[in-house]
């Protein structure tokens, strides 16, 4: 499928980062669809169903975190947060909310790109609702509850596969701490965080070769963790 098929909804009150944006992505076949306003932004989501969003938290007329929470009542579009607040707090927020990726203002042309792919691809994966994910040599069949990396089985616990099978079905998407401790151990536990850093240490264990490196399992420091995907390369 050709690029000029994804239509991409670009709202910021800034007409420069608008010029930039539809600039640059056009010089790759999608087609933009902008808006200066939350109020704009949400009728132009409704009424042409953008496949991704790429959305500024400071409006003028409503915070884009409230824009956010607003959308995902309806739309299971990709939003990727562009922002100027880069506090873990803002972040977390955000994600929590609804965002799939967040990029800090000034950002990196090839980063936003890279970015775009993973979310258009994790919306394909989720559309053709194929049980078995692979990248690299990491094979995860959601259906079977079988784990395989390099093509032998690996060994889980239930603790380590719930980890991994919530950062699959995001795969390419910023996982919240909070997320994933609600998931894997309940609401009770979502302060829990040296639970979640035990237990992903060893999951990190059993899949990188170099855990000091790793290959498929990114930290978001502060945030939350990201499973990475063959287009998450930059």
């Amino acid at each position: 499928m050709s690029n000029s098929a994804f239509r991409i909804l670009i709202i910021d009150d800034e007409p420069q980062i608008r010029r930039f944006l539809r600039a640059s992505l056009s010089a790759h076949n999608y087609t933009i669809i902008e808006a200066a306003n939350a109020a704009d932004g949400l009728r132009l989501a409704a009424t042409e169903h953008p496949d991704v969003v790429v959305l500024d938290l400071g409006l003028p007329d409503m915070d884009g975190i409230d824009l956010l929470e607003r959308l995902r009542q309806w739309s299971t579009a990709p939003v990727i947060i562009l922002s100027v607040r880069e506090q873990e707090t803002q972040k977390v927020r955000a994600l929590d909310a609804g965002a799939d990726d967040y990029l800090t203002k000034p950002f990196g042309m090839s980063e936003l790109m890279a970015r775009i792919r993973v979310a258009l691809r994790h919306q394909i994966q989720q559309a053709t609702a194929d049980p078995v994910f692979r990248t690299g040599e990491l094979e995860v069949d959601l259906a079977a509850r079988i784990v395989r990396l390099r093509g032998k089985e690996l060994k889980l616990t239930p603790k380590e596969y719930e980890l991994l099978r919530q950062l699959t079905i995001h795969a390419g998407k910023v996982v919240t701490q909070r997320h994933l401790l609600r998931e894997v151990w309940g609401p009770t536990y979502m302060t829990e965080t040296q639970y979640l850093r035990v237990y992903m240490g060893t999951l990190r264990g059993k899949l990188e070769e170099n855990a000091t490196q790793p290959r498929y399992i990114i930290t978001e420091p502060g945030v939350g963790y990201r499973l990475r995907i063959e287009e998450d390369d930059f």
